[in-house]
């Protein structure tokens, strides 16, 4: 963790003075990187994640903050409640998340908390539950830089004609979690 971090510092201006703290967990799935802050968790990703490089620069700018090794009580939190997830003891976890981007990706991250444990909808539920139907590559975009895995559940979004599409921890994880808390895919509406 202290090399990810001196990496990722040298690319940020030296004046961000807050700091994200950075500690793994490994899951059954790999092993997965966990940013807290003081007020909660801003990341949650596999740690071969798609653009993972730029995900960790854009997140450091958003918040103006350094990279830190290390933990606090919401990464030891999370790492407690992805323990009981994966052991199916776990269906709505409870460790506050610090939600960044544009006023329309926080919409579409706030409607991921309502999607049931075990249920899937499709972009196009999404963008209507949002109340434009015309928005859903808008939705699917905004899917893609969630960057709280599984607790803010993009894994339950899935195409029109149930393809399992879109997730940048890859489409095998996101079957491995649908089969996780479902035994198999299933379309519903919220």
């Amino acid at each position: 963790m202290e090399k990810l971090v001196t990496e990722l510092n040298a690319q940020l201006p030296p004046e961000f003075g807050g700091e994200i703290l950075l500690s793994s967990y490994n899951s059954p799935l790999g092993e997965m990187i966990i940013g807290a802050l003081d007020v909660g968790i801003c990341l949650l990703e596999f740690h071969d994640r798609i653009r993972l490089g730029k995900e960790f620069l854009q997140l450091a700018k958003d918040l103006g903050a350094q990279y830190v090794a290390g933990g606090n009580r919401h990464s030891e939190k999370a790492k407690k409640e992805l323990d009981l997830y994966f052991n199916k003891q776990l269906q709505k976890f409870s460790v506050p998340l610090v939600l960044t981007g544009t006023e329309f990706q926080q919409k579409v991250f706030e409607s991921l908390k309502e999607i049931p444990f075990g249920k899937t909808v499709t972009y196009k539920d999404q963008s209507l539950k949002l109340g434009d139907m015309k928005a859903i590559r808008a939705v699917a975009t905004a899917n893609g830089v969630n960057r709280i895995a599984i607790m803010l559940p993009c894994h339950r979004v899935i195409g029109s004609d149930g393809s399992l599409v879109g997730y940048a921890g890859g489409i095998w994880r996101k079957k491995a979690l649908l089969e996780l808390e479902s035994g198999s895919v299933q379309m519903q509406l919220f």
